[in-house]
């Protein structure tokens, strides 16, 4: 998957981090980020250095006195980010492109980079200010955290739970695609764990609210953080209850849903997303039972 990095792993532990000229750096114009498309396809970031010159240059805003923030380390090298909406670079080989569309596999640990960097770039974006009193927020000398200094009200980065769902009937698996989004692939069953509910309740309702079924024998599979969305996505497998398939579809969350055989699977793995390697586990009969 996206998050199973070539080598070492992302180290994200909280530090105060000051940028050397070659550090990487994630900037961010809306929902796209800046950054360099080889012919090849492969990805490259800019670095500081190059980041504050083309700010001075071409005045690019930033919220905090602070211009860049450190957020991790991965692979030997630090990351930060722009805080603020950033500009053009004046660079022809640098370019926006949104930031959902960045999982290809030929740079996927830069893609997983900066998908975990645009989950802190969002959080940032959205807590500068006190959502109890309305204070300008600082940043926590300690802890990953935006501290209001007025009444000490305390902001972690959000993140939500969520679900990707793979509905089994003995060899066939349901597959499904969303409706009215640019995303038009196959999928699972999916939706977002609410207050007050387990996980395994998410299961439950997202099937029976998207497609009409009720399903038994619930078992947990893997998990997969999602920085586009700021979510971790909980990947299960669940049994259809009894013998009718028939499928009712809400027609404003699903364009379609159907049963596949085992062996006849539309969709495989792609190296990048869990519901991707789920399907592949079915294909080859290795789901949890």
């Amino acid at each position: 998957m996206l998050q199973d990095l070539e080598y070492g792993r992302l180290e994200n532990e909280y530090r105060i981090v000051e940028p050397t000229a070659e550090a990487k750096v994630v900037c961010a114009n809306g929902n796209k980020l800046l950054v360099k498309r080889a012919a090849d396809d492969t990805l490259t970031l800019p670095t500081y250095q190059e980041v504050m010159a083309w700010a001075e240059v071409n005045q690019w805003e930033h919220w905090y006195e602070k211009k860049v923030q450190y957020v991790f380390r991965m692979q030997g090298e630090d990351y930060f980010i722009w805080m603020g909406e950033a500009g053009e670079s004046g660079d022809p080989e640098y370019g926006y492109e949104a930031a959902v569309s960045l999982r290809q596999m030929v740079s996927k640990n830069v893609c997983y980079a900066m998908m975990t960097a645009w989950h802190l770039f969002d959080w940032y974006r959205s807590n500068r200010f006190c959502g109890r009193c309305g204070a300008k927020t600082q940043h926590d000398a300690k802890e990953r955290m935006m501290r209001c200094p007025e009444c000490n009200n305390m902001i972690f980065p959000k993140i939500a739970p969520s679900v990707i769902v793979g509905v089994t009937h003995g060899d066939k698996l349901l597959l499904s695609k969303y409706a009215n989004r640019s995303y038009t692939r196959y999928g699972m069953i999916a939706g977002f764990t609410e207050i007050g509910e387990t996980v395994e309740e998410t299961v439950a309702r997202e099937v029976m609210e998207e497609v009409g079924l009720k399903v038994k024998n619930i078992r947990y599979y893997k998990t997969q953080p999602w920085g586009v969305t700021g979510g971790l996505l909980l990947g299960y497998y669940c049994d259809l209850d009894g013998e009718d398939e028939t499928i009712t579809l809400d027609r404003e969350e699903l364009a379609m849903a159907e049963w596949f055989p085992r062996n006849d699977l539309p969709a495989h793995d792609d190296g990048i997303s869990l519901t991707r390697e789920m399907i592949r586990v079915f294909e080859e009969g290795k789901e949890p039972k």
